[in-house]
């Protein structure tokens, strides 16, 4: 199932099940979502997609990929390196990723796999951990680099937490529908460039890995999205370095899911 949240065309925010991202009209979702909905005969016809969830927490692994650990020197980790991006971040498909007038000029993207919880998971062992997910979007894990390294002294977070810099969408597709998330092909196009072509299987923790160590930290709510890190291939590795400017249009296209396609203007 393909569930997207939406602005209908009389103005309303629902959500939504499709069979296909071309659909004109969405089945309409009732009830406790993430956890305990259904989906209804009623439809509404869709206006814009929003963001498919708003999340309680966003979680955000570094260093996740084996080849992209590889192109910036550093040694694999020997557990998931966590850190947190604001929810005031969060941005649907189609907005735009806006470059900031507090001074970032080193501003990149990062194609990411995110899982959406869909109930409340602590300290589950990694082969229950997928009975605690939904499913799975594309995702843009927006960075400012000067902040992370300089600025911040690698302090990840502000950097990485600026309005805008974390689209997602533009479905989530469940995990009954994608039953392998760790064998999917990554691709991020900027601007018409490919400049991040990879695939899941590269990840260094695996999905479920991810859940459940994460879990052994804190509660993942219902709707808690974990975006799983990002291949090889980053602007800031780049010689000379591809950071985002004012009239780029980036899209995160994944298998089996879909494109997230946001444009790139200035504050």
């Amino acid at each position: 199932m393909k569930i997207v949240r939406f602005e209908s065309s009389d103005g309303k925010i629902a959500l939504g099940a499709v069979d296909s991202l071309d659909d004109p009209a969405a089945r309409i979702i009732e009830g406790k979502f993430p956890d305990e909905f259904s989906v209804t005969a009623k439809t509404a016809a869709i206006k814009e997609l929003l963001a498919p969830v708003i999340p309680p927490n966003i979680l955000a692994l570094g260093l996740n990929y084996r080849k992209h650990a590889d192109e910036t020197g550093v040694r694999y980790p020997e557990v998931p390196v966590m850190f947190l991006k604001a929810t005031s971040s969060l941005i649907g498909p189609g907005r735009p990723i806006i470059l900031p007038a507090a001074g970032p000029d080193q501003v990149d993207f990062e194609g990411e796999l995110a899982v959406v919880m869909g109930k409340a998971a602590r300290s589950v062992p990694p082969d229950r951990a997928i009975e605690f997910v939904l499913g799975y979007t594309c995702a843009n894990d927006v960075s400012a680099r000067d902040w992370l390294i300089d600025r911040q002294k690698k302090q990840w977070a502000r950097g990485k937490s600026f309005d805008t810099f974390c689209p997602v969408g533009p479905c989530i597709v469940t995990k009954d529908e994608l039953m392998d998330p760790d064998h999917l092909r990554l691709r991020t196009v900027v601007s018409g460039e490919v400049l991040q072509d990879s695939t899941t299987a590269d990840m260094i923790f695996s999905v479920a890995a991810v859940v459940s160590d994460l879990s052994r930290s804190m509660t993942l709510l219902p709707g808690t999205l974990i975006l799983t890190g990002t291949p090889e291939g980053v602007g800031f590795t780049r010689k000379p370095p591809r950071y985002l400017r004012e009239g780029d249009s980036v899209s995160v296209i994944i298998e089996g899911i879909g494109e997230l396609f946001n444009p790139v203007t200035r504050e």
